[in-house]
């Protein structure tokens, strides 16, 4: 009887001992589904979040490539506008450097003219000689005067089409300066909207 209650008793500690060790097995079991179930809705917020992240490099890299579209773009039109300002400057120079060799060219004529009448006037007869050159001087006068008004207008006129030329050359440098600007400030504001936008994502999650 008494080895019958110990056999007993040794049965009922080993089917204690089963039992509780498979309700480890099913705790433990339970805990890494658990643990597992975890780990997976991890890696789906991990890929929603790498997907996220692609998106946003993607349209950083566009936004950076037509910045750098817009710039060539920008420096192309600067150099077209400088090259044809040098044109102009060299076109304006050109026609000043012409005008005055008319004008040398014009007093020349008139300097041999007047002593080329010196010369005649000197072979004249002695009566007509202060009629002859109170005649001369006033004709030379005019003249004179009509070269003096002739060419003053002409190099007012050419000062005036410096003059514009200039502030044109001004205006264009003015407009460069400001679209570098405004291209910079655009640039800056794009960059801090993607850092901001990125500081977000990182808080969010």
């Amino acid at each position: 009887s008494f080895q019958t209650n110990i056999l007993t008793e040794l049965k009922n500690w080993k089917l204690n001992l089963i039992q509780h060790h498979q309700l480890q097995m099913r705790q433990q079991e339970e805990k890494h589904a658990t643990h597992v179930k975890q780990l997976q809705n991890e890696v789906e917020n991990l890929k929603e979040l790498l997907h996220s992240y692609e998106l946003s490099i993607g349209r950083k890299d566009e936004v950076i490539t037509n910045l750098t579209r817009a710039l060539e773009k920008q420096k192309d039109r600067v150099e077209l506008m400088r090259r044809f300002t040098f044109w102009r400057i060299q076109h304006v120079k050109a026609k000043q450097e012409e005008c005055a060799i008319r004008m040398a060219d014009k007093h020349f004529q008139t300097a041999l003219m007047k002593k080329v009448w010196a010369a005649w006037r000197s072979v004249c007869e002695e009566r007509w000689k202060d009629k002859v050159t109170k005649a001369c001087q006033l004709r030379a006068e005019d003249v004179c005067v009509q070269l003096t008004n002739d060419y003053e207008a002409k190099i007012a006129e050419l000062t005036a089409t410096v003059e514009q030329t200039k502030a044109e050359i001004l205006r264009l440098h003015n407009e460069r300066d400001q679209y570098e600007d405004t291209m910079k400030k655009a640039f800056m504001r794009g960059v801090c909207a993607l850092n901001l936008e990125a500081m977000t994502v990182f808080q969010s999650k």
